[in-house]
């Protein structure tokens, strides 16, 4: 039946429940924040506290729903193009985790691009599964990774036809898209399902100049961040099932695994309302956000020496469509890192971006940004701009470092338990690493369990820590030591 989208059965629900007051002898133990701090109190508000509530018998029960849960979680099915919806209070992180433990079991073959978040490999570690890498498509002008191309999801099919299933980043973190309707049609036909991490593209259903959505392009399992781009609170998100292939069951038992059983209505109600916003506005917002990211970009590629992305770098398998709301902004032609801009723009201008790496910033816009804000922003790399420009050689070609994927010679899951050693971060090369090394963010790791590190990447991690960046995951945070199997020199 076509339901109302108007509708928030969850919000709506609440609220009446807090309306009627009812005396609390149940968690959470604030008691509608009458038993809390009251500076936190005062500064929270009440409202939101007597919604933090817990699964009671009139609210439904994230684990079980039956009833104003699985009427919001059924609305969201529909509006993004669904199935099935299930509501994640453990983030995409939750929600990716899930999707990989749904399809993979121990020795289970996936195929991934090497450039994925920590929580996919997460997922493959819990599960035991193989990681089968696809090298990423790079854009060496930029240094930053793009999707994977059709031919190398069917080449590596055609090598591992056992292989449970294929993952896809769409789109990228920089917001761009590879082919995935050509890719979910390669897997469909050796009957694999394609899982795919839709942690930047929570908005992208709801507009047509944006690139496709992994259920309008047919894909079987999508982990969406509402929180990211489509206006919900932060830790909460969505996990998308549709066609055969997976069962829904399967994965609602897998999710229950990992799921807090305190689940967060705050979280939950903000779902639900961020869903009616996008399904009713969506298209209205989304065409104003898309306007004011465009009129920016044009701004920003009139200052001398700073670039900003637009859809000239599309045209390759890797690279077929680009979201436009996200603005990657290059500065490696003033001789600064990503890193230098972002703290540039922090304490000069008290602007925050949403990354740096070595090359580039990137800034998100969503319909919660301004003119007035976007405007500050050009200004603000204006003057940057003008104060470094002494720095810039347009004669130099800069050339851009990228770690090479170094070989995997154990599973991830038998790595991460295998027994271990601490050596010293320059004696590491040639080692079998014990534990992860990444950038975070985007969170893609340099060094994934069951690798062999290898100089080139140990000298891009150096790279990386003496820019400032935020190279995190090993257990020693300073980096003077890695984690690697005892005793086991590997051999290439």
């Amino acid at each position: 039946m076509e339901r109302n989208q108007l509708e928030t059965p969850l919000f709506t629900a609440l609220v009446e429940h807090a309306k009627k007051d009812p005396v609390q002898f149940h968690i959470p133990g604030h008691k509608k924040g009458k038993g809390m701090d009251p500076e936190f109190r005062e500064f929270i508000g009440d409202n939101a506290l007597s919604i933090d509530l817990i699964n009671i018998g009139p609210l439904d029960d994230l684990h079980l729903p039956k009833g104003m849960i699985k009427r919001a979680q059924d609305l969201a099915a529909e509006a993004f193009g669904a199935d099935y919806t299930f509501f994640s209070v453990q983030g995409t992180s939750g929600a990716i985790m899930a999707m990989v433990m749904s399809v993979c079991g121990p020795g289970d073959k996936i195929l991934v691009p090497r450039n994925v978040h920590k929580s996919i490999m997460s997922g493959i570690v819990l599960s035991g599964a193989t990681p089968i890498f696809i090298h990423p498509e790079v854009d060496p002008n930029l240094g930053i990774s793009h999707g994977i191309t059709p031919e190398s999801v069917e080449r590596s099919l055609e090598q591992h036809p056992d292989s449970k299933a294929v993952l896809v980043i769409n789109p990228t973190y920089f917001g761009i898209s590879g082919d995935l309707k050509k890719i979910v049609d390669i897997a469909h036909s050796h009957e694999i399902p394609v899982l795919v991490d839709e942690a930047h593209g929570a908005h992208i259903q709801f507009h047509d100049e944006l690139p496709l959505s992994a259920m309008q392009a047919g894909a079987d399992m999508a982990a969406t961040s509402v929180h990211k781009l489509g206006g919900s609170l932060t830790q909460s998100s969505i996990l998308n099932l549709r066609g055969n292939l997976i069962s829904p069951n399967r994965v609602q038992a897998v999710l229950s695994m990992l799921t807090t059983t305190s689940t967060s209505y705050l979280l939950l109600a903000s779902l639900d309302v961020a869903r009616k916003s996008l399904a009713t506005e969506g298209q209205a917002l989304l065409e104003d956000t898309i306007r004011l990211a465009e009129l920016t970009r044009a701004k920003i590629n009139e200052i001398d020496h700073i670039y900003c992305v637009g859809r000239e770098i599309l045209g390759t398998n890797a690279a077929v469509a680009i979201d436009p709301t996200k603005l990657l902004i290059s500065v490696k032609q003033l001789g600064l890192t990503g890193y230098d801009v972002e703290n540039l723009l922090r304490e000069k201008f008290n602007i925050e971006v949403e990354l740096s790496d070595l090359y580039n910033i990137l800034c998100i816009v969503t319909s919660g940004d301004s003119e007035e804000e976007l405007l500050k922003l050009v200004q603000a790399l204006q003057e940057i701009s003008a104060d470094f420009k002494h720095q810039s050689d347009q004669n130099v070609e800069i050339s851009v470092l990228l770690p090479e994927i170094p070989v995997l010679a154990l599973t991830p899951r038998d790595a991460f338990y295998a027994e271990s050693e601490v050596v010293p971060f320059e004696q590491a090369a040639g080692r079998i690493i014990a534990e992860f090394v990444m950038v975070y963010p985007p969170g893609i790791p340099i060094f994934i369990p069951g690798e062999i590190v290898t100089e080139e990447n140990l000298v891009y991690t150096q790279k990386n820590m003496e820019a400032g960046l935020p190279v995190q995951g090993a257990e020693d945070y300073e980096m003077k030591s890695l984690r690697v199997i005892k005793e086991q020199l590997a051999t290439k």
